[in-house]
């Protein structure tokens, strides 16, 4: 257990792999209410004109599969938004900030259901961007209609999860080969040579 007088800023990649171990769960219908729920919550904060979209991302996203049970989603903002309210109203909604240099503009996400305990309820993400084209969108909407693809993700963070239990990064490292292979294949199919039968 992780002593108090840190905050969750403080922690090394080691005690937050212990904190949060990675775990998969069985696919939960409540996932998509909590979403709904939450996405509410965000949207009554803000202006209509300061945001474009709110989208579930991620293996919660797709029915029946088993993931971790954190509920990410995707805020996509208009260049309206105020960053500094947007971090604030965050906040006052009990989110902390995770800055993300290597993630597109406004390079920020947000997250809850975090403690120096561990877990404290559910735990989300929100991942900020500018109105564009996605790939979480495009991978989400692939699982969900390509079930083989699905199953064979699905496979692979489970022996992921037991490999990295308590590294999150790693985890979520290994995964990058899987997700490029599939989006190189969205790819294809979206391009403007791709033949349909």
């Amino acid at each position: 257990m992780v002593k108090n007088s840190k905050n969750l800023n403080e922690l090394t990649t080691e005690e937050l792999g212990r904190l949060f171990p990675v775990e998969i769960h069985d696919f939960s219908d409540e996932w998509v209410n909590i979403f709904q729920s939450e996405k509410r919550l965000i949207s009554e904060s803000f202006l209509q004109p300061e945001i474009v979209s709110i989208d579930h991302i991620g293996s919660t996203a797709v029915p029946g599969l088993k993931a971790k049970p954190i509920v990410d989603i995707l805020l996509q903002i208009s260049e309206k938004m105020n960053i500094d309210k947007l971090k604030n109203t965050f906040i006052s909604l009990g989110y902390n900030i995770n800055y993300r240099p290597t993630m597109p503009s406004p390079h920020l996400t947000f997250v809850k259901g975090y403690s120096t305990q561990g877990f404290l309820g559910q735990a989300f993400h929100v991942h900020i961007r500018f109105k564009g084209s996605w790939d979480e969108i495009k991978f989400r909407d692939y699982l969900i209609t390509n079930k083989v693809t699905a199953i064979q993700y699905e496979a692979l963070k489970i022996e992921l999860a037991k490999k990295h239990r308590y590294n999150r990064e790693l985890y979520t490292e290994s995964k990058t080969d899987f997700i490029r292979k599939v989006m190189a294949v969205i790819a294809e199919h979206d391009s403007p040579n791709h033949q349909k039968i």
